[in-house]
């Protein structure tokens, strides 16, 4: 996801010169090639992400389109105030990129581990929060966020995400959620870096004889409504997918669209619990630990009939 994100930003960088990186003292070898290409548009500001988030304001008041770049938990939780006052108050043209959010930096433990940034600035107003499920929505994510009239926070993972969409979907738009694969009874509504996981889940119900439908909703607010409704009115149950604890996530914010809406439907959430990592190891075998696998999602999906 993180090259897919810089490929599209320098390709945004060379037609538009308003457009601007700040970084929090990272990504050193990733942006290598890249400062030297853009040296007057590219300020690594050391570590000090709240000033970076005021510099970054500055910029936008002045004319420009800033993306400011960072590990995911210190880029959205050591500056939130700046966040919440000088970006979304001011309702500015600012896009906070979170790499390797979620479970990430599975070894590094709970200081690097993201679980709650979602929940966090959804609850900001003006802000939008865009969560792609593989590279291909990254970049088109990236493309797409330059038009956005107020800040964004562009959620990423960080290097070697399977890859779902063989080409780029055309009707990539924020704020709409992407329809893999048709089906009828169940659905699983996915985002983030959890959609591959989705993906293979669905392939283990077919199997099993269902007919799983499946979503990317890469935009977690605003949230594709429409499109939640129209899977409550055809399918019995939707599960929904994420790397996130439960509360303030995709499931609550899928979860309250139904619940306003009065549509009757049996609702599975597969998410992190309310806890925080009690170990260390990779993403992989924290996902494996919390029943965040596709076996352990087919097979509830399954054993709840």
């Amino acid at each position: 996801m993180r090259q897919a994100f810089l490929k599209e930003l320098t390709r945004s960088m060379e037609q538009d010169p308003s457009v601007y990186l700040l970084v929090g003292d990272t990504g050193f070898h990733v942006f290598d090639d890249f400062q030297e290409t853009f040296r007057d548009r590219y300020l690594n500001t050391g570590l000090c992400e709240a000033a970076m988030v005021g510099m970054a304001a500055g910029l936008a008041v002045a004319g420009k389109r800033v993306f400011v770049y960072g590990i995911a938990p210190f880029v959205t939780f050591r500056c939130f105030e700046q966040i919440r006052v000088d970006l979304c108050y001011a309702n500015l043209p600012v896009t906070i990129v979170g790499v390797g959010a979620g479970l990430t930096y599975g070894p590094a433990g709970v200081t690097h581990h993201t679980i709650e940034d979602v929940a966090v600035l959804s609850a900001l107003p003006n802000m939008t929060v865009v969560c792609p499920g593989d590279p291909v929505e990254a970049g088109a994510a990236t493309r797409e966020i330059m038009s956005l009239p107020g800040p964004c926070y562009l959620r990423l993972g960080k290097s070697g995400e399977p890859v779902v969409h063989q080409d780029e979907p055309a009707d990539f738009r924020i704020g709409r959620g992407i329809r893999l694969r048709e089906g009828r009874g169940v659905a699983l509504i996915a985002s983030g870096s959890m959609l591959p996981t989705a993906v293979a889940a669905a392939e283990i119900l077919a199997e099993s004889g269902l007919e799983p439908e499946v979503i990317s909703m890469h935009t977690v607010k605003p949230l594709d409504e429409e499109l939640v409704l129209d899977v409550a009115r055809r399918c019995g149950t939707i599960a929904t997918i994420e790397e996130h604890v439960a509360r303030g996530g995709l499931g609550s914010a899928v979860g309250d669209t139904i619940l306003a809406a009065g549509a009757g439907v049996r609702m599975l959430r597969f998410a992190l619990p309310d806890a925080y990592a009690c170990e260390a190891g990779s993403q992989a075998y924290l996902r494996a630990a919390y029943g965040l696998t596709a076996g352990d999602i087919a097979g509830r999906i399954l054993n709840h009939g």
